[in-house]
Order: C-alpha cells, then sequence, then structure tokens
C-alpha cells in the first residue's frame, strides 16, 4: 500500500467526492478558477500528485513544470481538454469516468428534442412577453412514431435509446462496435459503420443524435455531405463534442432546409465560465441552445466523485489505475503511479 497523495482539484467538484477523498488520507485542495495558465503554480504550491479537473483545459504546458504530478483524473467521460500525449510523454497516466453520466447527457438530448417538437423555450419567452398565441404554438408533429438516428452507441447512446423506445420511437444506430445481436436484442435496426451506409440512413432520419468521441475520424464528421442528406425539417442533435460538427455547415442547413438543431457543445467553447458569448448559431430560428452543462445534474456528479474516489483508492490500495486513456504511450512502470 502506498502513501496518500495531496490532490488538486480544479473545479467545481461534488462535495461527496471532496470528502470521499479525505476519508482516503488524502490531502485535498480545490480550487474552481485555476485555469491552463494557472495549474502549474497550484500544484507546485500544494505540492498535489493528483489532478482533478472536470472541463479545465489542461495543456501540454501544464506538463512541463508540473511539480510531484503523478495522475490526472478527468471528472467525466471525455478527456480532449486534458493533452494526455504531452501527459504521456511525461509518464503520466490520465483517466477518466466513463459512463458515468450517460444518464444526464441523454436526458439532456431528450429535453433537445421535446423542445424542438414542442418549441416550449419558445413559448415561455412569448407568455413572458404578454402575448398569447395558442393557435401558432399548436403546431407540432410529436416524437412518437418518429425515426431516429443515433451516431454512436457507447453508454450515452445506449441510455438514450432506452428513453427513445419509451416514447414509441424507430431507432436506428451506427456504431463501430455494434454487433447484429446487440441490434436484434436491442430491439433496433443497425446501420452498417461506412459513410454511404450513413448518409442513406440520415436521409430516412427525422432526427440524427450524436454520440461519438472526439478523434480524427470524427473531427467535423457532421459536414456538408452529413447535413445535405438531412430531410428539410429534420432535428440534429449534438451533445458530445463541438469539434466534429463543421459549423458553417449547420448554419447552412438550417438557412437553407429548416433543420432544427439541439446543441450543448460548440466549436469554440469559451474558457471562462462566465462570459460573453456571440455567434451566428444562436440567432437562427429553430435552435436549442444549452452551456454544455449535460453532465451537470447532481445524480451524475455524485455518480462521476465516486468514480474519482474509486481510481485514486485503488491506486493507493492496489497499485493500479482505472481506465487509463493513454496506457499506449505508458511502459508498465508509469502505468501506475508511486504515491
Amino acid at each position: 500500500m502506498g502513501s496518500k497523495p495531496g490532490v488538486l482539484i480544479a473545479d467545481k467538484f461534488d462535495q461527496i467526492g471532496i470528502d470521499g477523498l479525505r476519508e482516503l488520507g488524502c490531502d485535498v485542495h480545490q480550487d474552481a478558477d485555476l485555469g491552463p495558465e494557472t495549474i502549474s503554480a497550484a500544484l507546485k504550491a500544494t505540492g498535489a500528485k493528483v489532478l482533478v479537473v472536470r472541463s479545465t483545459k489542461v495543456p501540454a504546458s501544464v506538463f512541463e513544470d508540473c511539480g510531484e504530478l503523478g495522475l490526472v483524473i478527468r471528472a467525466g467521460a471525455g478527456h480532449d481538454n486534458i493533452d494526455s500525449a504531452a501527459a504521456g510523454v511525461k509518464g503520466i497516466p490520465v483517466c477518466n469516468c466513463p459512463g458515468m453520466n450517460a444518464v444526464a447527457v441523454a436526458e439532456l438530448a431528450f429535453g433537445h428534442m421535446l423542445n424542438l417538437d414542442r418549441r416550449i423555450s419558445l413559448q415561455t419567452k412569448s407568455l413572458r412577453e404578454g402575448r398569447w398565441n395558442k393557435k401558432e404554438f399548436s403546431k407540432a408533429k410529436g416524437l412518437k412514431g418518429s425515426n431516429l438516428l443515433v451516431v454512436g452507441m457507447g453508454s450515452i447512446g445506449m441510455e438514450l435509446i432506452k428513453r427513445a423506445q419509451a416514447f414509441e420511437m424507430n431507432v436506428s444506430a451506427q456504431s463501430r462496435s455494434m454487433h447484429k445481436e446487440t441490434a436484434r436484442a436491442l430491439g433496433i435496426k443497425m446501420i452498417e459503420y461506412s459513410r454511404d451506409a450513413l448518409k442513406a440512413a440520415i436521409e430516412d432520419a427525422d432526427i440524427v443524435s450524436v454520440h461519438v468521441a472526439l478523434c480524427a475520424d470524427t473531427d467535423k464528421l457532421c459536414g456538408p455531405g452529413f447535413f445535405g442528406a438531412m430531410k428539410p425539417g429534420a432535428m440534429f442533435i449534438n451533445t458530445s463534442r463541438g469539434e466534429i460538427v463543421d459549423e458553417q455547415a449547420l448554419i447552412q442547413a438550417v438557412k437553407e432546409k429548416g433543420v432544427r438543431v439541439g446543441l450543448d457543445v460548440y466549436q469554440d467553447q469559451p474558457s471562462s465560465k462566465d462570459c460573453a458569448w456571440e455567434q451566428e448559431i444562436a440567432e437562427l430560428p429553430g435552435v436549442s441552445l444549452t452551456h454544455h452543462v449535460g453532465a451537470s445534474t447532481d445524480q451524475a456528479q455524485e455518480a462521476v466523485a465516486l468514480e474519482v474516489i474509486r481510481i485514486v483508492r485503488t491506486v493507493i490500495e492496489e497499485s493500479r489505475t482505472l481506465h487509463v486513456v493513454n496506457k499506449q504511450v505508458l511502459n508498465e512502470e508509469q502505468l501506475c503511479p508511486a504515491f
């Protein structure tokens, strides 16, 4: 059993996680205002060996002078806000918490669908402005019987499918790893993993919801060809990563085809937690926008916090590291930091 490492949390974090880490004997420091330029100094000042972040970016520059840092934990599923390759060069494993926020993100994706169909936010705005226009807002198709295409079948996609089936939607899905037996058991239509098959599925979809990780294959996955295949008036939902979308192609689809859009993520998201944000997509009709809060429910953050505790406990008590995302650039000794 190793010693108890100091932990620096450079983000907001559920109190249950802070308490649990302290119960493990860790010296916990939290500063939600830390950013890429200040993390290194904070690591050295605190002597922390573990860094925990949610949305805070951890670029390569942090690892150039990071004190005693031996482990980075992304308190969430994705990890593209951390330069995992640069961490690997320094022999530092980067971990994430896969699946812990899947229900929360799926709920928000479904919320965008309902909002776009029933125009809930627009109705609220109209009534707050003192305007009663029931005739206009009585127009809605309803989700039952709609063809939903789920692109990406990780834990979030799976949770979305459950909810779609409860609403009696017709679900098809494409995933790199899905087998026919899985699709059959879920009662969904499997789309072959190819661009041509995806294009054909998009043409048939009333709603397309994207749940893929950001990588070289998915960067700008949703571009002119993708949106060109969508039906006029169809919905596009993205709660994964902003970089998978060519936003100019999306804007063109909204303007020319009346594609309705629900977004929780954006191409150029601000690093500041409270600042001005003016984008063309926000000015267009038929667009539902949220502040990258898909994982920000109490339930999800508690689950993530408990998983962070489990990762640290496993390192301390069992000398092994869970959910390492950069293991391909680490040797066996580096896979588990010496605390």
